[in-house]
C-alpha cells in the first residue's frame, strides 16, 4: 500500500518557508503583548469536554467538539481543545486567591475544531490568546482594546485597511427585553442575530417565527442590526437609553477616540460574538480588503464564566483571540509578508575553495558566538552561485573567505567591508 504525503484535510504542512511566515506573526504579536506586561503561559492539549459543552455554544461546544476514545473504544470524557478561554479560566479559577491582580496572561498554541474547512479556516489553526483577569470596570477592556489594536498596527498595515468594530451584549439584551421576547428564548434569538449577514430576509425571519416571535417583533429585530450608531439604537428603542450597557459602550468608544483611534473604531449592532460566555463589550477587528472583507478576530467581556468551576463570586474577565491564517490572508493581500523574511540578520559563507573548509569554520564559529545567525557552504561554489543562493534564501549578508581576506558584503545596501 503506498500511502498519501498529503496531510489530513483541514490541516497544513509547514514547511520552512511557511514557517518562517507563521514564526514572524507569533513573534510580532509575542513582542507586544509583552510590551504591555501580559504574561506566556500554555495548557493541557485535552480538556474534559464539559468546560465547552458547559458555555461555548452549540457548534464549538458540541459539533465541532473532538471528542476522544479510551483504549477499549468507547468515547472518553476528553476533548482536544476547540479555543481557549474556558481553560485559561479554569486555571486562573484555581488559584485565584492566591495569584496577584490584576492577571495579564497571554498563549500562543494550536487548536482543533470538526468544521468544515474554508478559507481562512481550517480544521487545526493557531491562535494567539489575550486575557485579562481581576480588574472590573472600563479600564481593563480599555487596555485590552488598546492590545488588540497595537498587534495590527505592529505589523504596519496601510491606512483604512482595518476597523475595530463594538458592540455590548447587555445592550443586544436590553432590546430584546424592549421587545418583550421570553428570557427562555433569548439564547437561541441571539444566535440566530449572528447569523444575520449570512441570511436573507426572509430566512431571518423564518427562523425567528419559529422560535415563537412575530412578525412584527422579527422585523424589529432587523432593524436594530442595520443601527449604524448608538444614538439611532436609542432612537429605535427609547427604553434602553438609560441603560447601564449603553453608558458602558458609549464611554468606551469615547475614550478610545480620546487615545486617537478615532480613525479605525466603530459601532456595529449585528456584532454578537457566537459564545454564550459573553456578557460585556463584545469586539472584533475586521478586514476590508474586497478579497478577504471579514472578522480576523473577537473577544468580549466574560465575567460569569468562572462560575461553571463553583466560584462563589464571579471573576471579572475580559479578552480575544486572534488566529494565524487570517492574519496571513491579511498580510498577504497588502504584500507585507516580506517583513517575515527581512526580520532578522543572517549569514551566508559559501566555501569558494576546498582548501577553506576548516577556515570557514573557524569564521562561522566566531560569529555565532558573537550571537549573530550564520549558515556555511558544504560544497565549493563559484562566487555568482553562492550570492544567487543567498538571494533565494533571503540572506542578509554573505561573508566571503579566502585565504589571506575576509569579506562581508550587505545584500540589503550593497555595501562591502573587510573584516579583521
Amino acid at each position: 500500500m503506498v500511502l498519501s504525503t498529503q496531510p489530513p484535510k483541514g490541516t497544513q504542512d509547514w514547511y520552512p518557508e511557511e514557517y518562517r511566515i507563521r514564526n514572524y506573526i507569533f513573534q510580532t504579536r509575542r513582542r507586544v503583548c509583552q510590551s504591555f506586561w501580559y504574561e506566556e503561559y500554555l495548557w493541557p492539549l485535552v480538556e474534559s469536554a464539559a468546560i465547552w459543552q458547559a458555555k461555548s455554544g452549540e457548534d464549538v461546544g458540541w459539533s465541532e467538539l473532538t471528542r476522544l476514545t479510551d483504549r477499549d473504544g468507547n468515547i472518553s470524557e476528553l476533548a482536544l481543545r476547540p479555543e481557549m478561554t474556558p481553560s485559561v479560566t479554569r486555571m486562573v479559577a484555581a488559584r485565584y486567591p492566591q495569584l496577584p491582580k490584576p492577571i495579564r496572561w497571554f498563549s500562543i498554541a494550536n487548536f482543533y475544531r470538526n468544521e468544515r474547512p474554508q478559507r481562512g479556516r481550517n480544521r487545526e489553526f493557531w491562535q494567539l490568546n489575550v486575557d485579562l483577569f481581576g480588574e472590573t470596570g472600563e479600564r481593563g477592556l480599555l487596555e485590552i482594546l488598546q492590545l488588540a489594536m497595537e498587534l495590527m498596527i505592529a505589523f504596519q498595515p496601510p491606512k483604512d485597511s482595518w476597523s475595530l468594530a463594538l458592540n455590548h451584549r447587555g445592550l443586544i439584551n436590553a432590546v430584546l427585553d424592549s421587545l418583550d421576547i421570553d428570557s427562555s428564548r433569548q439564547t437561541d434569538v441571539v444566535r440566530t442575530m449572528d447569523k444575520f449577514h449570512k441570511l436573507d430576509s426572509k430566512t431571518f425571519d423564518d427562523i425567528l417565527v419559529g422560535y415563537g416571535l412575530s412578525a412584527k417583533q422579527a422585523h424589529s429585530i432587523r432593524n436594530f442590526l442595520v443601527c449604524e450608531n448608538v444614538e439611532r439604537v436609542i432612537e429605535q428603542f427609547p427604553s434602553v437609553a438609560d441603560h447601564v450597557a449603553v453608558m458602558e459602550l458609549q464611554q468606551t468608544i469615547d475614550d478610545l477616540k480620546k487615545l486617537d483611534y478615532s480613525d479605525v473604531v466603530r459601532f456595529d449592532a449585528s456584532l454578537m460574538r457566537g459564545f454564550d460566555y459573553y456578557d460585556g463589550v463584545v469586539f472584533e477587528v475586521f478586514d476590508h480588503h474586497p478579497d478577504n472583507n471579514r472578522a480576523l478576530f473577537g473577544g468580549g467581556c466574560y465575567d460569569g464564566l468562572a462560575d461553571i468551576f463553583g466560584v462563589k463570586d464571579s471573576i471579572s474577565a475580559v479578552g480575544f483571540a486572534p488566529g494565524d491564517e487570517t492574519m496571513k490572508l491579511f498580510l498577504e493581500s497588502r504584500w507585507l509578508l516580506d517583513q517575515a523574511n527581512q526580520q532578522e540578520e543572517k549569514y551566508y559563507i559559501p566555501l569558494l575553495d576546498e582548501g577553506l573548509f576548516d577556515k570557514v569554520q573557524v569564521v562561522a564559529r566566531d560569529m555565532r558566538e558573537e550571537n549573530k545567525i550564520v549558515a556555511t557552504g558544504l560544497k565549493t561554489q563559484r562566487l555568482g552561485k553562492a550570492f544567487e543562493q543567498a538571494e533565494k534564501q533571503w540572506y542578509s549578508h554573505v561573508v566571503m573567505v579566502w585565504e589571506d581576506e575576509t569579506k562581508i558584503k550587505d545584500l540589503r545596501t550593497g555595501q562591502e567591508e573587510i573584516l579583521d
